[in-house]
């Protein structure tokens, strides 16, 4: 599996691509010290802070457009190239061809979107401990979720790129925030969940459109273990040349 795993790395860190979602992860961060240089003495609201600069950019935008960029690419790469019946013709398991495909997606995605993550809270909110584990924990799961679904993605459909867009916009976003239920359903829900499960002083603003705690971590770890499943099954089923 090594070997897999580290020809994932190369193949996902092609300078492009990793130069597009560092410029994207740097976007939180940029805003959050412009907020803070320019909005008075007292700065920015924390209710309007998370609302807009946590919620709307970085779980609702930044979060998913990264990783869906990494992790429908982590078998896209193979099925455009043609060189996926390479990797079928090893004397591995398919979900040991799966397993490090995911944890190449994950080992580039976490410290790039935590790393967001925790500075954008950390100039926005202050140095309050609680407050950025609070965020850290939930993108770390936001982003292990998010990865299986789009690994899953790469695999069922050559346009997984565009799926992954639609089903992020409509489902994650329209839907999610018209209905209500959609949280029990929806990674986005399951982050912001987390936050304020956490930390729910500090991130009180969520507190009228969460689900429980319990309930949002039991949620992502499924939805990440569900979706590695059916891309295991996907790629056993699969007419691999």
């Amino acid at each position: 599996m090594r070997e897999i795993f580290l020809l994932s790395i190369r193949q996902l860190t092609g300078p492009v691509r990793l130069g597009l979602i560092l410029l994207l992860s740097a976007l939180p961060v940029a805003l959050a010290v412009i907020l803070s240089l320019t909005d008075g003495q007292d700065g920015i609201g924390r209710d309007d802070f998370v609302n807009v600069m946590l919620s709307g950019l970085l779980v609702a935008g930044v979060l998913p457009i990264v990783v869906m960029t990494l992790g429908t690419a982590a078998f896209g790469n193979e099925l455009e190239d043609g060189t996926l019946g390479n990797l079928a013709l090893m004397p591995r398991a398919r979900w040991q061809i799966v397993l490090p495909k995911l944890l190449a997606t994950l080992t580039i995605s976490v410290p790039i979107i935590v790393a967001s993550g925790v500075v954008t809270s950390l100039i926005g909110i202050g140095f309050e401990v609680r407050a950025t584990l609070s965020v850290a924990v939930a993108l770390l799961l936001g982003v292990a979720a998010y990865s299986a679904i789009f690994t899953w993605t790469g695999l069922v459909t050559s346009r997984a790129l565009a799926v992954a867009l639609l089903y992020v916009i409509l489902w994650e976003g329209i839907i999610g925030s018209l209905i209500r239920g959609v949280g029990y359903l929806s990674v986005r829900g399951y982050t912001l969940a987390i936050m304020h499960g956490l930390d729910a002083a500090t991130f009180e603003a969520f507190g009228d459109r969460v689900i429980t705690l319990p309930t949002a971590i039991v949620g992502a770890l499924l939805v990440t273990a569900a979706f590695y499943g059916l891309a295991v099954w996907r790629l056993t089923r699969m007419d691999v040349p």
